[in-house]
């Protein structure tokens, strides 16, 4: 797999995903396995959050790596894209044009 050039562009992201699925042999996932994954990945991302800031957690438990979690989230954030044949890069820009047009309230505002 060629590495991702110094400066990528999300569609670089989810092009490299897209092969990085086809070479593992990932290409069957069904959507449910897809959002699956995507929740467990989730739920170990905030386990790794809430160790890193001392919530609740049980000493005896697995030590998750927050970067790494959430890197996990990315991935198959982008394979779901992919999936869907969505341009993220594009959908995110035209999603802040939409928030940009909001006025948001601070909390302790509402």
């Amino acid at each position: 797999m060629e590495p991702i050039k110094d400066k990528p562009t999300l569609q670089d992201y989810q092009q490299y995903i897209h092969k990085i699925v086809e070479e593992r042999g990932f290409t069957d996932e069904t959507v449910p396995e897809l959002f699956m994954y995507l929740m467990e990945e989730m739920g170990e991302m905030s386990k790794a959050a809430r160790q890193l800031t001392k919530l609740h957690c049980d000493a005896n438990s697995e030590k998750f790596e927050l970067a790494h979690e959430m890197t996990d989230v990315f991935e198959l954030l982008l394979d779901l894209a992919n999936y869907f044949d969505i341009d993220l890069e594009q959908a995110f820009r035209e999603k802040e044009a939409i928030n940009n047009t909001r006025v948001w309230k601070k909390k302790g505002e509402l």
